[in-house]
């Protein structure tokens, strides 16, 4: 128990603070990091820059991650842009090892960062908004040094007990059993810079040696992404792709670091002697770093076949029943700005849909859609439909906010345009006789701009001739319908047939409008 509770309290703490803090800075300075990621990824390089920048500075790989995939999905950035972005978040892990091996193992700071837990704490009870999420970044910075202090008093103690030293080291097969222990290390921890953190402290007690930590390092690099791709499962293809790339880019640096671990050692030999580099635990951060800048190096100049790759490994299945609802991940659902973009793009080409099958009924029923495909857009509708009713926004978020009431005033009309595809679909009205020509002219017309709106980006300016359009009709419709109703000489089932179907097209109609309109709401416009 003397050796057990302060190993296990240590290592709690530890991933506490790591938690704490990766989390507030995050809520802190997440919205301007998120920001930075979607206007600096322009090419490979400024994708890695910012990818290991946005990483080293949040403390959170798994944060970068997330976003990137809310990216991918939304369609703000390319997959090869963000396969730049993982890459430069493996490399921006590593800072966290540096600041664990040159501060919390060499400096007693647990003691003098107790105030900053209490200073935290206060400023999360009793402040609001990004000074909360400040207060919440700052206990977990000091909770994580107490948590290492503590980490250290107990593997010191086990080292005493159990000679971890002893395990198995030098050749080919004690160094793939060492990684694979700090990959399952990684994978209980659900953190690799809790299981980097962990080696450190271990090595930095003497109870292992250095080739065994290293070992240990790129089993917990590899490690961590698992994780990841455990959580993608069932995920939209976006998010598979995008952990897919992660675990290869990962498990590729690091089958290369145990390829090339004497000439990684030697390296940080020379740099021990000629760059002034400590032994113990700064030559472990150092080797996590080289080998994966060696990585980097790698894959960075071949971003693009590399993304292909993954692409050809998880191909999208274009014609399949979700593949119109595959950008809206649930882990975009915390990025409201993101998460409304994707559910935009995907309301507009569910719309396309939309229009293809009411073309198909308007051209008659050679060309009608099937009952099942109808079927397929309901579910699709409905998808979205939670997918922006359980966006996260924030009470501040007011734009955000207008564009999801737009959003939602759309997706009522297109779910009712559909209801009225399928009544046509099902036992409408023959729309060749004489009497429906100006109507389906009209119908047609609205149909023309609407898809050619959508497909150049251009609706917002069609939209007042969408609105002429819609309004003629509907006059039109009521003025023929109370002449119908007038003609006492016409059978009365004829009648009601031929004022329903103009009742019919005029609503089709409107909702095209409606649809239109409510789409190209801007956030600070929609009512």
């Amino acid at each position: 128990m003397e050796v057990l509770f302060p190993f296990l309290g240590g290592l709690g703490l530890f991933l506490l603070g790591m938690m704490l803090l990766s989390g507030g800075l995050v809520g802190f300075g997440g919205d301007v990091l998120k920001g930075a990621l979607a206007r600096f990824t322009g090419t490979p390089t400024k994708a890695f820059v910012s990818g290991a920048l946005a990483t080293a500075v949040v403390q959170s790989s798994s944060a970068t991650t997330v976003t990137m995939i809310g990216f991918v999905s939304a369609g703000l950035i390319t997959f090869t842009q963000a396969i730049g972005v993982l890459i430069g978040a493996s490399l921006g892990n590593t800072a966290t090892g540096w600041i664990v091996a040159s501060l919390g193992l060499k400096v007693d700071l647990g003691f003098y960062t107790l105030p900053l837990i209490g200073v935290g704490a206060l400023m999360k009870l009793m402040l609001k908004g990004r000074s909360a999420e400040l207060g919440l970044a700052l206990a977990g910075f000091g909770l994580l040094f107490v948590g290492l202090d503590t980490l250290q008093d107990g593997m010191q103690q086990l080292a005493g007990l159990f000679n971890l030293a002893s395990l198995p080291s030098g050749g080919l097969g004690a160094q793939l059993l060492t990684l694979l222990i700090g990959l399952a290390l990684a994978g209980v921890l659900q953190s690799s810079t809790a299981a980097i953190a962990l080696t450190l402290t271990a090595l930095h007690t003497q109870a292992i040696h250095f080739e065994q930590a290293a070992a240990l390092v790129v089993g917990a690099a590899i490690g961590t992404t698992l994780t990841g791709a455990l959580v993608t499962i069932g995920g939209t293809l976006h998010a598979r792709r995008t952990a897919l790339a992660y675990v290869l880019f990962n498990a590729a640096a690091g089958l290369l670091a145990m390829a090339l671990l004497p000439v990684l050692f030697w390296v940080i030999a020379w740099l021990r002697t000629h760059a002034g580099l400590d032994a113990g635990a700064t030559s472990l951060a150092a080797f996590h770093t080289l080998f994966i800048a060696l990585g980097v190096a790698l894959v960075l100049p071949w971003v693009a076949q590399f993304a292909r790759l993954v692409e050809k490994l998880l191909p999208d299945k274009a014609d399949s029943a979700d593949a119109l609802t595959q950008r809206l991940d649930d882990s975009l659902l915390s990025i409201p700005a993101v998460a409304l973009e994707a559910a935009q793009r995907a309301m507009e080409q569910l719309t396309l849909r939309l229009l293809e099958a009411y073309r198909g009924l308007l051209e008659g029923p050679a060309s009608r859609p099937t009952a099942a495909q109808l079927q397929d857009l309901a579910q699709a509708l409905e998808t979205i439909y939670r997918f922006v009713g359980r966006t996260e926004l924030r009470p501040t978020d007011q734009g955000a906010a207008a564009r999801r009431i737009a959003q939602l005033h759309a997706l009522d009309h297109m779910m009712r345009f559909r209801l009225r595809l399928e009544d046509l679909q099902r036992a409408g009205p023959r729309l060749d006789k004489p009497d429906y020509q100006w109507a389906l002219k009209q119908s047609g017309q609205i149909l023309e701009l609407t898809q050619r709106g959508l497909l150049t980006q251009g609706l917002p300016a069609l939209l007042p001739e969408l609105q002429v359009h819609a309004e003629a009709l509907s006059a039109e419709s009521r003025q023929r319908r109370h002449a119908l109703l007038e003609d006492a000489s016409a059978p009365t089932a004829d009648v009601l047939a031929q004022t329903d179907t103009y009742r019919w097209l005029e609503r089709t109609g409107h909702h095209l409008w409606r649809i239109a309109h409510y789409l190209c709401q801007e956030p600070r416009q929609a009512e």
